[in-house]
């Protein structure tokens, strides 16, 4: 099937937000995935939650383990109640477990400190505990409708693309790219929490990065990269994801174990899991002294109570 026509560019593009905003909204209004977290009734104690499992994670994963995890903790204080190792046995294999404790930490103070009800305030859940300046951001746009500029890697690409006219952003974010990311914000707060939402839908479906489809969209006759015949990436080596052999596979290997334990886990239960046992003692301190683990007299292991 021969691919659509692009529109012939014009040697002049035009990136100002206002030239973005609206189609970009509007295919957002018509192309928008329906994820739980965007439904009215996920509250914002639901959009926290997915921000905290979508970091580094993709949607596919997250979405069996948020059902489950919102049916049990439907509230913060639901959460609060359990001990932490609860947290972090429901958090699967989600990746990155640290998260989950960081979660629950969240959900502690939000109940001492906000009588269990996600804060309004920008500074009030940048106080939280495990929330940065994204999630910050991204629970005041998503849940409360508020103008923030919400940076995550998607969005990231899409500005560098579309605004700045190169393949892939920086490898951290810079300074220039929250300058860019404020400049086109809209004025107004709804429109404003649309387009968080709508940029970053567009980086995760259309301007993706691997195989962009170029030709379906809606700012593809105005994006500084395409116009400028897609140059390929010329900054430092982009950072890939190794798995296999890392202390990450073996941290989850042990973790596995601990998760499906309903009692303390002896040593010789772990050793089993990783024949190396350099490595398999590193990756098992790395967790005790991540909190993910808790040791006990005996030689046994759990998951932490407090």
């Amino acid at each position: 099937m021969t691919a659509p026509t692009l529109p012939t560019p014009s040697p002049q593009p035009t990136t100002s937000g206002e030239t973005l905003h609206e189609p970009v909204i509007t295919w957002f209004d018509e192309h928008a995935r329906d994820l739980p977290w965007r439904r009215p009734d996920a509250g914002p104690w639901g959009v926290m939650v997915s921000e905290f499992m979508l970091q580094q994670t993709p949607v596919s994963r997250v979405l069996p383990v948020y059902e489950q995890w919102v049916a049990r903790w439907p509230r913060p204080a639901d959460l609060a109640k359990e001990a932490p190792g609860e947290a972090v046995r429901a958090w699967g294999r989600l990746g990155y477990p640290r998260r989950a404790l960081r979660l629950h930490g969240a959900a502690v103070a939000i109940t001492e400190r906000h009588g269990g009800d996600v804060p309004t305030e920008h500074a009030q859940l940048l106080a939280l505990p495990g929330i940065g300046e994204y999630t910050a951001a991204a629970v005041a746009s998503f849940a409360y409708g508020q103008r923030h500029a919400v940076l995550d890697t998607n969005v990231r690409r899409v500005f560098a693309r579309a605004v700045a006219g190169v393949q892939y952003p920086p490898n951290a974010t810079t300074a220039a790219e929250r300058k860019l990311a404020r400049a086109l914000l809209p004025e107004s707060e709804r429109t404003a929490s649309r387009w968080a939402a709508a940029s970053m839908e567009l980086g995760a479906l259309i301007c993706t990065a691997k195989n962009e489809s170029c030709h379906r969209c809606p700012i593809a006759a105005q994006c500084a990269w395409r116009l400028a015949g897609k140059p390929a990436h010329d900054g430092p080596p982009r950072r890939g994801q190794t798995y296999a052999g890392t202390d990450r596979q073996v941290r989850g290997k042990l973790l596995a174990v601990l998760r499906e334990a309903v009692t303390p886990v002896p040593q010789s239960a772990l050793d089993r899991v990783w024949e190396e046992p350099v490595q398999r003692a590193r990756a098992l301190d790395g967790l005790v002294a991540d909190g993910l683990v808790e040791p006990l007299t005996g030689g046994l292991y759990r998951l932490p109570l407090t």
